[in-house]
């Protein structure tokens, strides 16, 4: 029991130390002005942009394995910790025509790497929204654990502005519209309560599985740019 909570509070030191650190070395992506529009990010060359945006993915998934290794560790039973590698079968942008594989990924155009971080980002929004809900319903959360889901729900929105920037600089394009979708997948965050365990356990697989997809909008954006760089080979994403 002892060894349990010193490897939570060595989890929590950490988290709390690096954090000034994280975002001491973030760049802001607020592309919205005082009247609502992206005047912010236009006026930014597409390779400083691409750049901005692709720094925020990482910030965004880095928060993210550390809230889940958080969560894990604070509530999550230790025999069902094998759930965050079986984890991604129940998350709600599965069905998504999102690549997955690698030989996928590497196959699609500059286009839809871009629409599939859009899509990704913007599914996400309102269940990190009712995750901040639901933690704070947990008596012990820690203030870390807390700030961290607010931090990234904020960035989040952040990143939307920049791709949305960067698919008219880039594609000289509208956006494709998801919100079908979007609605579909979002319902099963619209239940009721259930009993602890289950809601412990539902928020565990929500944490799991947006670190997943954190990393696919870390790793789109970084083969985008590969791209952009003309490099001989971009296999390694």
């Amino acid at each position: 029991m002892c060894v349990c909570v010193s490897s939570v509070l060595q989890v929590w030191l950490c988290c709390v130390s690096l954090w000034p650190c994280w975002l001491s070395h973030a760049v802001p992506l607020d592309c919205k002005d005082e009247t609502g529009s992206l005047a912010h990010c236009t006026s930014i060359s597409q390779e400083k942009l691409l750049d901005r945006v692709i720094q925020h993915a990482e910030l965004i998934y880095r928060v993210s394995e550390e809230s889940c290794t958080l969560f894990e560790e604070m509530f999550v039973p230790y025999p069902l910790h094998t759930l965050r590698n079986q984890g991604g079968n129940m998350c709600h942008t599965k069905p998504f025509p999102i690549p997955g594989s690698k030989s996928e990924i590497q196959q699609i155009s500059d286009k839809w790497l871009l629409h599939s971080v859009l899509m990704l980002v913007q599914s996400w929004m309102e269940p990190l929204m009712y995750l901040q809900t639901t933690l704070n319903r947990y008596d012990d959360a820690p203030d870390a654990l807390l700030n961290k889901t607010k931090w990234v729900s904020d960035k989040l929105l952040s990143l939307e502005q920049g791709v949305v920037v960067l698919i008219r600089k880039m594609l000289d394009e509208g956006i494709l519209t998801s919100s079908s979708i979007f609605e579909h997948a979002l319902n099963p965050y619209d239940e009721q309560s259930p009993e602890m365990l289950e809601s412990v356990l539902r928020d565990y697989n929500l944490l799991i599985c947006f670190k997943k997809d954190a990393h696919k909008m870390e790793t789109f954006l970084k083969l985008l740019k590969c791209r952009q760089s003309n490099k001989l080979s971009c296999l390694s994403y």
